[in-house]
């Protein structure tokens, strides 16, 4: 699969944006690099149309959502695409989750200029490390207003890659249905969302040309709790159907949460060829 040729505008696209986005940002800790990568996301959405803010209050402060809404093809229920652009204090967050962040930014172009079957909403999500806040908060407003989602996409750090054997970890058990190599990216999902799992996992290993596997996490991700650790979370509680896109984070990624999280351990190409087959996978839904 890597012999294979790479969207070389997109990977180009991919290392501008990260370029700008990775960098020490918590709100609190780093809140110049914060402010300035909020900017950066609003002003790369607003190139594809109008981007509107969804407030909520967390610890006394203002915080924002960021949401960019693309029509598609037909009228029905939006795919949304979200991923956070706040970061842990003392890291500059390239993995975690300046990828996710930059392939939500690469996919707004894209479904921009060819929109898919469903109309796309792209969420830039606050405070997902504070205890996925600003995702919690947009739940509560989606359930508020009756709103129908037809499926949550969570991108969840997406640039990690070790091709070694035995690089790879999971939660016990997994170990024996899974790759020993941290070489392929991972769709986790509740279970309504399977045959979109398998759906999403043909496009990636065939547009993509990547590794691609799937985990359908039963009980809202309660009985494997660490699949519940992104944006996707409150969208399971409130029954919606929703799935995130990792590259493991800590099981694979020495770097997690740690100042080395930095832009020359991402493997670009890999994240590339994730970007490439998610954009055909959400197309073929």
């Amino acid at each position: 699969m890597a012999s294979q040729e790479i969207d070389s505008t997109l990977h180009a696209a991919l290392l501008a944006h990260l370029n700008q986005i990775v960098r020490e940002r918590d709100p609190y800790f780093a809140s110049q690099g914060y402010f300035y990568v909020r900017e950066y996301v609003r002003e790369q959405l607003a190139q594809w149309g109008t981007v509107s803010v969804h407030e909520f209050e967390a610890q006394g402060n203002q915080h924002q959502n960021l949401i960019l809404d693309l029509p598609g093809q037909t009228t029905r229920s939006p795919i949304l695409i979200g991923a956070h652009y706040d970061g842990v204090p003392g890291t500059p967050g390239a993995d975690d989750n300046a990828s996710g962040v930059a392939a939500l930014l690469e996919l707004a172009r894209i479904f921009a200029a060819n929109p898919a079957r469903h109309p796309v909403r792209l969420v830039a999500f606050d405070m997902e490390e504070y205890g996925l806040l600003g995702s919690r908060a947009y739940v509560d407003t989606l359930k508020q207003q009756n709103q129908s989602l037809r499926l949550m996409i969570s991108l969840e750090m997406l640039g990690y890659c070790d091709r070694s054997p035995q690089s790879q970890k999971y939660p016990p058990y997994l170990n024996y249905l899974y790759p020993d190599r941290g070489d392929f990216i991972a769709l986790v999902g509740n279970v309504r969302t399977t045959p979109d799992l398998i759906r999403l996992q043909r496009q990636i290993r065939q547009a993509g040309k990547v590794g691609c596997e799937w985990l359908p996490a039963g009980l809202r991700g309660m009985i494997v709790p660490q699949t519940r650790l992104s944006d996707h979370a409150p969208f399971w509680d409130a029954g919606y159907p929703a799935m995130m896109i990792t590259d493991t984070a800590f099981l694979r990624n020495p770097h997690y949460h740690q100042n080395t999280d930095r832009l020359d351990t991402l493997d670009l190409d890999f994240m590339t060829r994730v970007c490439t087959g998610l954009a055909e996978g959400v197309r073929a839904l």
